[in-house]
């Protein structure tokens, strides 16, 4: 199985595991004063078969995508076995799969995860360009972002789908 999770506060560091993550559920909401938004702590799952796609992406949302939304974990995943197990094992809010992965692609793993998976989390799909929107809907994906990757595009879609999982008051 190739799969690593990352740390964000050590980049560099690769783990098998964060065990604080897998002892309780992902989600966490905090506030640091009662006028401020929650902000919504994500632990996403990355799927691609390259490295610098996946480099690429971690670069473009960083640590916080948006004011209220928090990356906590990264997992990375270069085969779709890996995927399907570690989301099989752990629990995830995002998961976003590179739709033009070698062997097993993006839009059909998510295709295969949304009807196998029991409360599959919210998937991104990145797809070979604008003109595959279609292939994203059949796949059943939530958001969709094409190549070349767009920062803010990728960034968007990340805090969109982790808003959608933060429980309104």
């Amino acid at each position: 199985m190739r799969c690593a999770a990352l740390d964000p506060g050590s980049i560099g560091r690769m783990t098998a595991s964060n065990d604080s993550a897998a002892q309780a559920p992902s989600t966490a909401i905090s506030t640091t004063s009662g006028s401020q938004r929650p902000v919504a702590r994500v632990s996403v799952l990355l799927y691609s078969d390259d490295f610098t796609t996946r480099d690429a992406v971690r670069a473009a949302v960083g640590r916080r995508p948006a004011k209220d939304v928090e990356v906590v974990r990264w997992h990375e995943c270069a085969t779709a076995d890996a995927v399907i197990s570690s989301v099989e094992a752990e629990r995830f809010d995002i998961l976003v799969l590179d739709g033009e992965a070698a062997k097993v692609g993006g839009l059909g793993l998510a295709r295969q995860l949304k009807n196998e998976i029991f409360e599959c989390p919210p998937i991104i799909v990145l797809t070979g360009r604008p003109q595959d929107s279609w292939l994203a809907a059949w796949s059943q994906a939530d958001l969709a972002v094409p190549h070349p990757l767009d920062p803010i595009a990728l960034t968007s879609a990340i805090a969109t789908l982790a808003r959608s999982g933060v429980p309104t008051a």
